[in-house]
């Protein structure tokens, strides 16, 4: 298994940003050929994370395309920062 992790920090309105993710996004990730979950976690202080799991990396890599493209075009004025980004195999899970 492959993940990507997103911390965007500044974020202007967390429940605003919660309810469109949860709305648009999951939806556009459940899509992705080898999908396996997804979080979107509200860290606080504007500080929030997703973590995208899939079977594969190209299942990751995807997400971070979809991603990308989905906070310009519905997030940009609730997510100001670009993210720092993470990805990498699963080595461990439960």
């Amino acid at each position: 298994m492959y993940a990507a992790v997103r911390r965007y920090e500044g974020v202007t309105d967390p429940v605003e940003t919660g309810r469109l993710v949860s709305e648009g996004f999951v939806p556009l990730m459940r899509q992705v050929p080898g999908f396996v979950a997804y979080y979107w976690i509200d860290a606080g202080d504007g500080v929030m994370i997703s973590t995208s799991v899939f079977q594969d990396q190209a299942g990751a890599e995807e997400s971070i395309r979809r991603a990308a493209d989905f906070v310009r075009d519905n997030l940009a004025s609730l997510l100001p920062n670009p993210p720092q980004l993470t990805t990498g195999e699963v080595v461990a899970s439960a």
